[in-house]
């Protein structure tokens, strides 16, 4: 499965509004987990079974935690089944419809 997600505090008492701190702490999570993944400006994207997937952002979203009074997640799923490497995959077939659909 793929899932797709955001997590970040609110009432950080940060007078910027900036959680770049907890997001580090979050990334780093699913960084150290060994599970495929890609962070972009919004998300996190992870890469594994079920339960590893939803335990990292578990601990993620617990690590968030501890940066402010309440935690907001957004999570999107691609469930699968028998496929692995979709991470990458479905991208290299987006970029390949991209550039066949290129006007010659």
């Amino acid at each position: 499965m793929l899932v797709a997600f955001s997590v970040a505090p609110s009432g950080t008492g940060r007078s910027d509004g900036s959680v770049h701190d907890a997001v580090a702490a979050a990334v780093t999570i699913v960084r150290e987990s060994g599970l495929p993944n890609r962070t972009t400006s919004m998300f996190t994207e992870i890469e594994g079974e079920w339960d590893e997937v939803f335990d990292v952002v578990r601990r993620a979203t617990e690590a968030v935690g501890e940066y402010g009074s309440r935690v907001s997640l957004v999570l999107k799923a691609d469930i699968r089944p028998g496929y692995s490497g979709e991470l990458d995959a479905k991208i290299e077939r987006l970029e390949t419809a991209i550039d066949g659909a290129a006007p010659a």
